[in-house]
């Protein structure tokens, strides 16, 4: 909210340019499905709409908000790798599709204060890295080879799963990916700093 209001989607310098030239060109102004009724800020959800929650994670935002919204913020994503280190001693729990809400929840302080909290569940959380081949991976012959051969480019990777993503689907090295300017999954932001 707070982004938005100090003007984060008019600030050319927050943006990569291809970030830039999207928001312009689709006229993106907050994140996805959030709207405004007077005063009051609101979201589509799976529910109808909802007033915003300013403590649960905000989603529906492209890699391309997710990067301006840390610039702004002083700052980064991390890398997949460091996600992954991050959150390896985080147990495998959280919002996802068996708690059946279907939506972001406020963080309930799952782990000691000096751990990542909400890894898992809750949204998808854009990383800073290219979704690209590991070092010594050889596409398989056939359709998996295929697959992979095809998406390996133009698209970041995302960690940690969402409220619609079943538990037996999700593990700590999972990889999702989406192009920069991909909305509608229930994707979010996980800030990094240097020390």
């Amino acid at each position: 909210m707070q982004f938005i209001e100090n003007g984060g989607y008019q600030t050319p310098r927050l943006w990569l340019s291809p970030g830039w030239t999207t928001i312009q060109e689709q006229n993106w102004k907050q994140p996805l499905y959030w709207y405004r009724d007077n005063d009051q800020w609101f979201q589509f959800t799976l529910h109808g709409p909802q007033p915003i929650d300013l403590d649960e994670p905000v989603c529906h935002i492209s890699y391309f908000e997710a990067d301006a919204f840390a610039r702004w913020a002083g700052a980064r994503l991390p890398t997949e790798a460091q996600w992954e280190i991050a959150v390896a001693s985080s147990p495998l729990s959280g919002n996802l599709l068996e708690s059946r809400r279907f939506h972001p929840d406020p963080s309930a302080a799952r782990m000691p204060a000096n751990r990542p909290q909400q890894c898992f569940g809750d949204v998808w959380e854009w990383t800073a890295s290219p979704y690209s081949p590991y070092p010594g991976y050889t596409p398989p012959a056939g359709a998996i080879g295929e697959y992979n051969g095809k998406f390996m480019c133009n698209q970041f990777v995302l960690r940690g799963g969402s409220c619609v993503t079943p538990r037996t689907h999700i593990r700590s090295t999972y990889r999702n990916f989406f192009p920069p300017n991909a909305r509608w999954q229930f994707s979010g932001i996980r800030l990094a700093q240097d020390t």
